[in-house]
């Protein structure tokens, strides 16, 4: 059985508004709390770094495992904002933690999607081997975005979750995880400029090109509710687990409206469905653990309870798993 020891989180002090947003670029607090349900949003302070939030995070998630730096035996960063290009972010991360000599290594590339993948690649770590695995989703999105274009710089925010997994008894029981990947459909959400086909250079920097987050919106809305519906009922079909029995769905907050319609496509019923993307906007890979510590922290989950999650990405990834509390 592979066990969730301890749950944590961390989201920047700034508040980044809608009126905030509404000062820099030409957009206001109703266009995007209509399209979004996004009201504000958690941006990193100028020191703070990718490597800062996913530090603060852990250290909560092995707090609550009751757990020490001696005690982790593998550490996987989900991100697709890294501290540096090279080496992963994971590695620092070790060091920063005080952290024995252990494996580490970063999911990058799989966007939103990307935590739900890390740990079911933990849990398969921790069937081959005994180990108590951390695993962190983070995103520092404001650094990386361009200030300037109103359709994407007002969705994202900067946050980071954690838990630590582990073998036998925990706080939660990992049921399992289904995950997918259609890469045809790769265009629909990219970052272009970076890469071997791209590559960065002066003038694709002096054009922008580097922050210029391509998203078709309506196919990437059709998708994602999609996907994650079909997940979902995939991965209880499986369990033999009725829908009824889910306490609480934590889907990807990307946006209220696709929230909304999987929720309504599974017909379950609203207050079953978590959201949080009304304070911290988009956070990417952070927002299925973050959504899940926070449910933790707050009550929303009771001993007894099926929770599930469900996330989708770029690449085109989704992915859903359950958990027994």
């Amino acid at each position: 059985m592979t066990a969730v020891l301890g749950f944590g989180g961390y989201v920047p002090d700034r508040v980044m508004t809608n009126d905030d947003w509404a000062a820099i670029v030409d957009t206001d607090d109703e266009w995007i709390t209509t399209r979004t349900g996004i009201k504000e949003r958690r941006f990193a302070a100028d020191d703070q770094s990718t490597l800062d939030l996913s530090e603060l995070a852990a250290l909560t998630a092995m707090k609550d495992a009751g757990l020490n730096q001696d005690d982790i035996d593998e550490i996987v960063v989900a991100t697709d904002t890294p501290e540096v290009y090279t080496p992963d972010t994971a590695s620092l991360l070790q060091d920063r933690l005080g952290c024995r000599n252990v494996p580490t290594y970063d999911l990058g590339g799989s966007g939103c999607a990307g935590w739900i993948q890390a740990i079911d690649v933990a849990r398969a770590r921790i069937a081959f081997e005994p180990k108590k695995v951390l695993v962190v989703g983070v995103e520092l999105i404001s650094r990386l975005i361009s200030w300037e274009d109103r359709a994407t710089c007002v969705l994202f925010g900067d946050a980071a979750g954690a838990v630590v997994m582990g073998p036998g008894d925990g706080k939660a029981e990992l049921l399992d995880v289904i995950s997918g990947t259609d890469g045809s459909k790769a265009d629909i959400l990219t970052l272009q400029t970076g890469g071997t086909r791209h590559p960065f250079t002066v003038e694709s920097a002096a054009a922008g090109d580097h922050q210029r987050l391509e998203m078709k919106g309506s196919e990437v809305f059709r998708e994602a509710v999609r996907r994650m519906s079909a997940v979902t009922l995939e991965l209880l079909e499986k369990l033999d687990r009725p829908l009824s029995e889910v306490a609480l769905l934590i889907p990807h907050q990307a946006n209220k409206r696709i929230i909304d319609a999987v929720g309504h496509k599974l017909g379950i019923e609203e207050d079953k469905v978590f959201i949080n993307v009304d304070r911290y906007g988009n956070t990417g890979s952070a927002t299925v653990p973050l959504g899940l510590w926070e449910a933790y922290e707050q009550g929303r989950i009771k001993p007894g309870d099926l929770v599930v999650l469900t996330a989708f990405g770029a690449g085109f990834h989704w992915a859903s798993a359950a958990m027994q509390f």
